[in-house]
C-alpha cells in the first residue's frame, strides 16, 4: 500500500503536490468510470480536448458531458474543504520565497489541468482557483516585505564604491526564480504566467536601495565638504591629484571634495549597483525586457558622469568658459544676427574679448597640455567602475569630447577672422596629435 500523503507534510513542495496528483488521479479514474456506468458505447478516452458520444433511443448522438461534469463535481465536493485548509495551513507556515514560488506554480498547472477535465464552475476548480490566488498572494507579500525592508534600512557605499551585498544576494533569488519558471509545467489550455512582475517586485526595491544609499553619501560629502571649507581648510582641490580612491578616501582628507566630483562618485556607485544586477540576467530571454531598461538607466548614468568630469577638467585648465563662448560665437555668425548674452559680449572679435584674449588663451592651452600629457596630473581612470567595458567606454568618451573641446579651440584661434597676431605661438599640438596622446 502507498504511504499515507500526511507522512510528508513537513515537506510543503511534495505534501501539496502529492494531494494535487492523487486530485488528478482520482478525478481521472471516477470519469473513466461514470463514463462506462453512464454511457456504456462511448469511446473512453479523459483527454481534455476529447469529444465523446453516445447513442439514445432514436439513434441520435449526444454529449453526457454537462451530466458527468454535474456528478462528477458532487464525488469530489467533499474533498475541497480538506484540501483547501491543508494548502492554507502550509501557506501559512512561513514558506521560503522560492518554495512559494513553486507552489504557486504547481497550484496554478493543476488548476487549468483539472478545469480542462471537470469545468471552471464546479467546486473543486473553484477551490484550486482560490488556493492558487492564496499562494500567488502570498509569493508577492513575501516579495514586499523583502522589499520594505531593504528601504527601511538601506544599505551604506562601501569604501570602493562596490554594489550592497544585498544586490548579489537579490540577483542570486531572482536567477533560482528564472530557473524555476524555465522548467515549471504548462497545462495544454493555458500558458506561462508574465514574469515581469515578479523581476519588478524583487528587484526594482534593490534598485531604490541604492539610490537612497547613493543620495544619503552624497548628503554626507556635500555636508562635510561644507565643514572643511567654513574652517578654513584648502578647498582647491586639484584634478592633478585625483586618484581612484573612493568617496571615503575624500572626505577623509584634510581638502573639500566638489560637489560635481561628489557626484561622480554617485554616478559610479549607482553604475555598479545596475550593472551588478544587469551582468547575470543578461541571455535569459525572460529578463530581456527588465535587462533593457537597465542598459537606459546605465547610459544615463554614464552620460551624466562623463559630462561632470568633462566640465571638470575644463574648469580646472580654465578652457570651460572659453568653449561656451565659442560656440555662442559660431552660433552667433550661423544665425547672422547679434545674439544679447549676459556673459559675454559675442559682438567683439574673439581675440577682443577679455575671457578669450591670447594671453588667457595660451595659459589655459598649457594646462590642458600638461593635463592630457601627465606633467599636470593625470586624468581619471575611474578604477572604481567595476566592469571593465564600461570603465573603457567612459574613459574613452571623455578623450573624445576634450579632444573635440581643444579642436574647437585651436580652429577659433587659427581662424584670421578672430583677430589673433601670430597664433601658431600658442598652437602648438594639433588637434591630431591630442587625439594620438589620448589614444583615441
Amino acid at each position: 500500500m502507498p504511504r499515507p500523503i500526511e507522512v510528508h507534510a513537513h515537506d510543503p513542495l511534495r505534501y501539496v503536490g502529492d494531494m494535487l496528483g492523487w486530485l488528478h488521479q482520482a478525478l481521472a479514474s471516477e470519469r473513466e468510470l461514470v463514463l462506462a456506468l453512464f454511457s456504456p458505447d462511448a469511446t473512453i478516452n479523459i483527454g481534455p480536448t476529447a469529444r465523446r458520444f453516445s447513442r439514445d433511443l432514436d439513434g441520435d448522438y449526444v454529449k453526457p458531458e454537462m451530466g458527468m461534469s454535474f456528478i462528477l463535481d458532487r464525488i469530489f465536493e467533499g474533498v475541497c474543504r480538506p484540501f483547501k485548509v491543508r494548502v492554507e495551513q502550509v501557506l501559512q507556515s512561513q514558506p521560503s520565497l522560492l518554495l512559494a514560488f513553486k507552489l504557486s506554480n504547481i497550484l496554478e498547472f493543476y488548476s487549468y489541468t483539472i478545469s480542462d477535465l471537470l469545468g471552471e464552475e464546479t467546486a473543486l476548480s473553484v477551490t484550486l482557483f482560490h488556493v492558487k490566488d492564496a499562494a500567488q498572494r502570498t509569493f508577492f507579500d513575501i516579495l514586499k516585505t523583502r522589499g520594505d525592508k531593504l528601504l527601511r534600512y538601506p544599505s551604506l557605499v562601501a569604501v570602493d564604491l562596490s554594489p550592497p551585498p544585498a544586490v548579489g544576494e537579490g540577483v542570486s533569488v531572482c536567477l533560482e526564480l528564472i530557473d524555476t519558471y524555465n522548467s515549471m509545467l504548462v497545462p495544454a489550455s493555458g500558458k506561462k504566467p508574465d514574469f515581469e512582475p515578479v523581476i519588478s517586485a524583487l528587484l526594482n526595491p534593490i534598485i531604490q536601495m541604492c539610490d537612497q544609499a547613493a543620495e544619503a553619501y552624497k548628503s554626507k560629502g556635500l555636508s562635510q565638504s561644507y565643514r572643511r571649507n567654513s574652517t578654513g581648510f584648502d578647498s582647491g582641490h586639484k584634478l592633478g591629484k585625483r586618484t581612484s580612491s573612493s568617496m571615503e578616501d575624500i572626505l577623509s582628507n584634510n581638502v573639500a571634495a566638489p560637489s560635481s566630483q561628489v557626484e561622480s562618485l554617485r554616478k559610479i556607485f549607482l553604475i555598479n549597483c545596475l550593472s551588478a544586477i544587469q551582468q547575470p540576467l543578461m541571455g535569459h530571454e525572460v529578463a530581456a525586457t527588465f535587462v533593457k531598461g537597465l542598459n537606459v538607466a546605465i547610459e544615463m548614468h554614464i552620460h551624466t558622469l562623463v559630462d561632470r568630469e568633462v566640465e571638470y577638467i575644463l574648469e580646472r585648465c580654465g578652457m570651460q568658459n572659453k568653449v561656451s563662448y565659442i560656440r555662442n560665437h559660431l552660433k552667433q555668425h550661423s544665425q547672422s544676427e547679434i545674439v544679447l548674452n549676459e556673459e559675454f559680449d559675442l559682438s567683439k572679435p574673439l581675440a577682443e574679448a577679455e575671457e578669450m584674449s591670447l594671453s588667457s588663451v595660451a595659459e589655459s592651452l598649457k594646462i590642458f597640455f600638461g593635463l592630457v600629457a601627465g606633467s599636470e596630473g593625470a586624468l581619471p581612470e575611474f578604477q572604481q567602475l567595476q566592469v571593465p567595458q564600461l570603465r573603457t567606454e567612459v574613459c574613452s568618451r571623455i578623450s573624445r569630447v576634450l579632444a573635440e573641446s581643444y579642436e574647437l579651440v585651436y580652429n577659433a584661434v587659427l581662424d584670421p577672422e578672430n583677430g589673433y597676431p601670430e597664433p601658431r605661438t600658442v598652437l602648438r599640438h594639433s588637434p591630431d596629435q591630442i587625439r594620438t596622446i589620448l589614444g583615441i
